[in-house]
């Protein structure tokens, strides 16, 4: 498969269950790849799978000199970026609103909204002066519904689907195509983890109860993910653009 032979993808948190999933998905189309993540997060030992056709760059988005570097290193290895997934998130810890402190609120929205933030405002202007490209950013079902004792992680989720339409607008006319993949419970750490905030001792409980409200009765699975992002990715997704995909066993559709 070809679909995507001759782009150039960066992808953030690429050491991630769907990271890493998106990246094999997008190597296997073709794609070179520039896997970025936080150092010692895993990303070099990705890349060495794709030999030539992938770097891997230390990046904390929330930095926008690291941001900046990164895209720099990126068009030195590869010459353009045709593709970014901003993947990157955090989950924060599980609480009542009156319960959680403010530094969690802020770390959530620094890394989940900053973060996409300042990796919109240093890829689009590199894609403008190209042809263009596709940016898929990394919402949840949490940014199409509230969820109790998450409102950190929802108002960030939320908060991302504006940022996706108001890029989608501002990059249209220079071929940039920017939507959001919102997937529901998907088999990673990041799902372990609020497991285990829902029911502390007894992550199976949280677990159970989730699967009661998803129609297909079990959850997705990383390549799930990475194989409708790398759809949204090619050209064969080349009229989408400003919307809301969602990868979530039917969760949304009642």
């Amino acid at each position: 498969m070809t679909r995507l032979k001759g782009k150039v993808a960066l992808i953030t948190g690429a050491a991630g269950g769907i990271g890493a999933a998106t990246a094999r998905a997008m190597y296997d189309e073709g794609a070179k790849l520039v896997l970025c993540d936080l150092e010692g997060s895993g990303q070099a030992a990705l890349a060495r799978e794709f030999g030539d056709r992938a770097i891997a760059c230390d990046m904390d988005v929330t930095s926008e000199e690291e941001t900046a570097n990164t895209v720099r290193a990126a068009q030195d290895a590869f010459g353009h970026i045709d593709i970014a997934v901003l993947n990157a998130g955090t989950e924060g810890a599980v609480g009542a609103i009156g319960e959680t402190p403010l530094s969690n609120f802020d770390k959530v929205m620094e890394i989940n909204v900053r973060g996409v933030f300042i990796g919109l405002s240093a890829i689009m202007p590199v894609m403008k002066s190209g042809p263009g490209g596709s940016i898929v950013i990394l919402s949840s079902v949490a940014g199409r519904r509230g969820t109790a004792n998450v409102s950190p992680y929802v108002t960030s989720k939320h908060a991302v689907v504006g940022l996706m339409k108001c890029a989608a607008l501002e990059g249209a006319e220079n071929g940039i195509r920017v939507n959001t993949v919102n997937p529901g419970p998907i088999t990673t750490r990041m799902m372990e983890s609020l497991e285990e905030g829902f029911a502390p001792g007894a992550p199976q409980d949280a677990k159970a109860a989730l699967l009661t409200n998803i129609p297909m009765g079990r959850y997705g699975t990383a390549e799930e993910v990475a194989a409708f992002i790398t759809f949204l990715s090619s050209d064969d997704a080349s009229y989408c653009s400003g919307n809301i995909y969602g990868v979530d066993g039917g969760l949304t559709a009642g």
